[in-house]
Order: structure tokens, then sequence, then C-alpha cells
């Protein structure tokens, strides 16, 4: 019965081509070892390049050791290629202030993520089943959740060098015990699964078995449930992505993604949300458990309060930024790396924002030129000038003789109307003893504007546009 069914699923929805290389995720459970044995009667009619990969969580001691051993042997014995990965659940756990579940599945996805990129491999197979899928509906609809997450587990999503797959979705658990026993397999089994401390055992051990009673036929239901907002979904879901091509501007260094607020709320909210959880897919390696509703309500709330500047933090360090009529999404760690660069003369230099400043010496200065964008600084005494280019610090100031005094770096921002995003890596040229010359592109000082000489250095800003 399993064979078949998975062998249905598999070509419905196209989850496996020939000739690939699929590495497994294998803990040496009931789950895990039949889809490897499954695969393993494959091997040859598709010619599949098989990889078992158990991540050892440091959790769980020697019984955690012998789970490692017991799939090593089962792969050797079988001629199939094997790996271990070893992760720290605990301290990573701490450092990153997460429960258990989330620390040991974002370290186990980076154990796969590394694996699949060293190997090349075309496919991850994981071992998620029809119960599983259940389970998760149910824990999402008691945490608050949006459509898409009621579509429970995919079976198939981009990831790393390949796909991410999930071909046991249509079966049962119950399904896969009676294969592991027709086959002479003994799996290992964690006695944590027993334990109801876990939300996902809690649901299993507890509500499911009372919601079966009421229907018998509740796995059934909600398997034809999550197919059908998965249908409706990739319908609402092509418009989104057409219309993400036009409103959203994504980066990869750092990792982030912007949007007009104008051009987002002519559209229709049903979009609007799409779009903000397409933002999050790509933004996030693996959902966190810690998002739901009350997020993208607060994403609304956002895009459409009266003030100019505003932030909401998301979960895992991730951050909404407004700032006049833009959103911009990015990781807290990636907009306070704080910078302090000797500037090259002559010569070019990429600044950490991206931006870029070239140098040369020249003996004129060209009053035709773009004021802003260029800055000349006399060379006196044929002494070239200490100058470095820094990020903003607390209390920054610039010199202006217009003004007779100091302006505040955070004032000119502000005048400026520069995105709050931009400007903890805005570009700051500085003299050897720390006095702001120039806000590059913003404002210069005064310092300079009557000394005449036969050569001037001349500082040329060219910016990366992200808006």
């Amino acid at each position: 019965m399993l064979v078949t069914e998975v062998d249905r699923y598999i070509e419905k929805h196209q989850l496996i081509k020939p000739n690939s290389k699929i590495m497994i995720g294998v803990s040496g459970g009931p789950d895990s070892m039949a889809l490897l044995h499954y695969l393993l009667t494959k091997r040859s009619l598709f010619n599949l390049d098989l990889i078992a990969v158990t991540v050892e969580h440091g959790l769980r001691g020697e019984a955690s050791l012998q789970d490692v051993e017991y799939v090593r042997n089962y792969c050797l014995q079988n001629q199939i290629q094997f790996e271990t990965k070893q992760i720290n659940v605990k301290e990573y756990q701490k450092a990153h202030k997460l429960g258990t579940q989330e620390a040991s599945r974002i370290l186990r996805y980076q154990a796969f993520n590394q694996l699949m990129k060293s190997y090349q491999a075309d496919y991850l197979a994981l071992a998620h089943h029809a119960d599983d899928q259940v389970e998760t509906v149910f824990m999402r609809l008691t945490r608050g959740t949006h459509l898409d997450s009621l579509q429970g587990i995919k079976n198939k999503r981009d990831f790393s060098t390949g796909v991410l797959i999930r071909p046991f979705l249509s079966i049962t658990k119950e399904t896969i015990e009676q294969y592991c026993e027709q086959q002479g397999i003994i799996p290992r089994r964690d006695q944590s699964n027993e334990q109801d401390t876990y939300t996902r055992n809690y649901f299993r051990l507890h509500v499911l078995p009372l919601l079966k009673q009421k229907n018998p036929n509740l796995t059934e239901t909600i398997l034809h449930m999550t197919d059908k907002i998965a249908e409706d979904s990739q319908y609402l879901n092509i418009q989104a992505k057409k219309l993400s091509q036009e409103l959203l501007t994504f980066s990869r260094n750092p990792k982030k993604v912007t949007v007009r607020i104008n051009d987002l709320i002519k559209h229709p909210r049903a979009l609007q949300r799409r779009l903000f959880h397409l933002i999050l897919e790509y933004l996030y390696e693996e959902l966190p458990d810690r998002l739901n509703y009350r997020h993208e309500n607060q994403f609304f709330d956002l895009i459409n309060h009266h003030q100019a500047s505003l932030s909401i933090d998301l979960p895992l360090q991730l951050e909404m930024i407004k700032s006049y009529q833009f959103v911009t999404f990015q990781f807290k760690e990636d907009t306070k790396k704080n910078y302090h660069i000797p500037l090259i003369i002559p010569g070019k230099m990429a600044l950490p924002n991206h931006d870029e400043l070239i140098t040369e010496v020249v003996d004129t200065i060209e009053s035709t030129e773009d004021t802003r964008s260029i800055f000349y600084i006399p060379i006196i005494n044929g002494q070239l000038p200490d100058l470095s280019v820094r990020s903003r610090l607390p209390g920054d100031r610039i010199y202006l003789v217009h003004l007779n005094g100091r302006k505040k770096v955070s004032r000119i921002f502000i005048d400026e109307k520069i995105p709050l995003a931009k400007r903890e890596q805005w570009p700051i040229l500085i003299t050897g003893d720390n006095h702001i010359l120039w806000v590059v592109g913003l404002e210069k000082s005064d310092r300079y504007m009557q000394v005449e000489a036969t050569q001037y250095l001349k500082i040329t800003h060219r910016e990366n546009i992200d808006f």
C-alpha cells in the first residue's frame, strides 16, 4: 500500500526526476528509515544517487550517538553514501533565546544546506507524513495564522542547490509502521516523542486522538482541505509574484527588501498580504514558529500610519522600517555594522553600503560639475591630506561657516529625507583629527572654500541606488 500510494503521489506532484542526486534526512526512526528504504528500492530503476544524512543534536546523550551508528551501519550494508553532522542546540538556543524545537530546526536546516552545497544535490528528501500535516494545521490554527499556512507542510519547495521534497505527505503514520514491519526494518525510537512537553507532541498525544473520535476520517478531511487551499493559494501567489516584480526591490548583500508604500496600497489588501509573506519567505531561511497574524496586522498598521518614521521588530532580528514613502525589511545585524576606512588616494574604493568614492589629483576646479556628488580639497605644499571615510557616530556634527556654527548630521538626514535604513551606513568623510568635511552627497564643510591652490584632490561620489 505504501509503495503504490507514494509512487502515485510522486508522479502527481512531479517530485523526483530520474538520474538525480537525492540527500535524505535520516534520524533512524520509523518514518525516515521507511523513506530511505523506499528510495533504495527505486535507486536502480531511476538511477538515483542517494546520500543519507543524520544530524546529531547533542540532546539525548548516548542514545543519540547510537542512532547515528544505526543509520551508518544500515547505509554500509546497503552501499548508501552516509554523512553525519553534529550541531550544538543548547548553545544556539541560549545565544538566540529560542525554544529547543525551533533552535533544533534552524540548525538542522543549516546543516542540510551546507551538505546540499557540498554534494551539489538535486533534492533533499524528508519523511514528514500525513499525521504530521494534520498536527501542523491544528498547531497553526491555535497560534493564529494566515491562509497559506493552512496548506500545512509543502510537498516541495526550493532549497539550497535544489528542491526540498516530502514524498510521504499522503500516507499515515500507521501505514509507515506497517511498511517497516513488512520490510523487516527495526527502527530506533526517540523516547522524547512520548513526552508532551513539546507543543507538537501534546497535539499528537492528546488533541488529535479526541478529534479522531469525532471524525475517524480526520486525516483525509484535513488533507483534502490543504489541497484545496494550496490550489487557491497557488493562483493568488502567481498574481502576487507578478506584482512583486513591479513593486519590490530585492537585495542580496545584505539581504533585504524595499517597497514604496504609495505603490503598494493601490492594490487589493489580499495582494498586499501576499506580498508581505513573499518578502518573509525570501528573507527567512525557514519561517519561524513565532510568526503569526499579529505580525501581519503590524505590517498593515505600519504602511497606513501617518508617522513618517517607524520600525517594528519581527522574529529572529528582522525589522520592518518605515522611512517616509518606503518600507524596508532587513535584519538588525546588517544595519549596525560601523566602519572606518582610510581614503585611497588616488583610486576607487567601494564602501560597505555599496557606494563608490573615486579620488584623483587635478589642477583646476570644474565649476559646471555636480556640486553635491563632487568635493574638491586643496593640496597644500604638495602634501596629500590624511582622510578617512566612516559611518556616522552618535552626536556627529559638521561645521558650516554660513550657519556660523555646527549642524547635527542626524538633522541633515531628516532635512534630506534620507530613509532610516540608509542612515547607519551613510558615508562621512573626516580628517585625521576626526573633523567632518563631508556628509557625502549631502552637506560639505566650508572649511576649504576660500583656500586656493595649484592642485586639488577631487573626490567623486557614486551612489548605489536601492530605491
